[in-house]
């Protein structure tokens, strides 16, 4: 009974081992400057892609707000030609 247990805790003790040999070596390959210098390049990216996008967006609200003029200048002379209408239609 006691083999077991033996052999139980040596294959946690090796399993611990790797995940803090693992967990160090990770830690080192994540602060080198290789690693510094792709995060640089990923920012600068979403950077550009941010820059990209709020264009876009800025294009599209000034669409917007032009069709939203046209609209209400139409449903303005609209609304006139039915007074006219209803003004003519009264005095007949």
């Amino acid at each position: 009974m006691m083999d077991i247990f033996k052999r139980i805790d040596a294959k946690k003790t090796g399993i611990f081992a790797a995940g803090v040999l693992f967990g160090t070596a990770g830690i080192k390959i994540l602060s080198s400057k290789d690693a510094k210098k792709v995060y640089t390049h990923c920012t600068a990216a979403v950077l550009r892609a941010k820059e990209c996008v709020m264009k876009t967006i800025t294009s599209i609200q000034e669409n917007a707000e032009d069709i939203y003029a046209e609209a209400t200048q139409i449903n303005e002379e609209r609304a006139a030609g039915e007074k006219e209408f209803e003004d003519a239609a009264d005095t007949e």
